[in-house]
């Protein structure tokens, strides 16, 4: 089937990302200069694949553009750490974040911490081949795995946007279920542009500031009782732990609520090579056990 032929016989039972592609093909085409049989003779082979330090703030900048266009849930994730992206004679054709996990599993034992990171989004433009979002993931993990520490990579597939995680199951990744994810999301009626978030945002470094501010502490202070992510509560006088605690309870009664169905996670993991993945893999079989990819929506 040519590529344009997915998007005639296109069924409304699919994932929401593959509607937004959907929606955004004849700008795209129109926007890039691109043709429908250019478009039909595209191969992977044809795209160049970049990692992009978060100082190239032009590109980044793209980025977030870019997500915000094509992913379906329309805004970049908190703590990006990491970013790739595809691109065909020039034009950006695909972009992957990786960040660091809402919270963090045990999938390897209790150092999993040292070496998990989340794929948070992704998304390709709606003009590119139907594999290219397979294509960049595993070249995004293969870069990862190459230059940094990291070894196990989770996915989630959101079962609200009709997604099955079709992609990692063509990456070969390991299915773990419809386990994980928020049960409960929150929204901020007075600053609605940043969408649904889970509760993680209210322990946010920046959020913590937010209620340091509006607690009086001086900006100097706080900076000391700080660790990287998040407050140092061994040193924070006990009268001001309570303080921020409240504060956080008070934002939380301000925000509408909704509950969300769990989601399909997926993992990847693989080390440098044979016999680091062979460790990596009896680490994970002692405690987990995969299961049979979903097939129905």
């Amino acid at each position: 089937m040519k590529h344009h032929e997915l998007y005639e016989t296109y069924s409304k039972n699919v994932c929401w990302q593959f509607d937004i592609r959907c929606k955004n093909l004849m700008d795209d085409l129109k926007e890039s200069g691109i043709t429908v049989k250019e478009m039909d003779n595209m191969r992977t082979k044809d795209f160049t694949f970049h990692y992009v330090d978060k100082t190239d703030l032009t590109k980044c900048d793209e980025h977030v553009a870019f997500i915000e266009r094509h992913e379906w849930l329309g805004k970049m994730p908190n703590r990006p750490t990491h970013r790739f992206e595809a691109r065909y004679k020039g034009h950006l054709a695909g972009v992957m974040i990786f960040t660091v996990p809402n919270t963090f599993s045990k999938l390897l034992g209790d150092e999993t911490f040292k070496l998990e990171k989340l794929i948070s989004r992704g998304a390709c433009i709606s003009w590119s081949p139907k594999n290219l979002n397979s294509w960049l993931v595993m070249q995004s993990i293969k870069w990862m795995i190459a230059n940094t520490e990291f070894r196990l990579f989770t996915a989630y597939s959101d079962t609200e946007a009709k997604e099955l995680g079709a992609i990692y199951q063509a990456c070969s990744f390991i299915y773990l279920g419809k386990t994980s994810g928020s049960t409960l999301q929150y929204l901020d009626p007075n600053n609605e542009k940043i969408g649904w978030f889970n509760d993680r945002h209210f322990r946010h470094k920046s959020m913590y500031k937010k209620y340091a501010d509006k607690l009086g502490i001086p900006a100097d202070v706080w900076k000391g009782y700080m660790k990287k992510y998040s407050p140092d509560w061994t040193i924070i006088p006990e009268d001001i732990r309570i303080k921020i605690k409240n504060e956080i309870i008070s934002y939380r009664k301000t925000c509408k609520v909704r509950t969300t169905q769990p989601k399909h996670k997926y993992v990847y993991i693989k080390g440098r090579n044979k016999n680091e993945t062979k460790k990596l893999m009896r680490l994970f079989d002692l405690n987990n056990k995969a299961q049979e990819y979903p097939k129905i929506r």
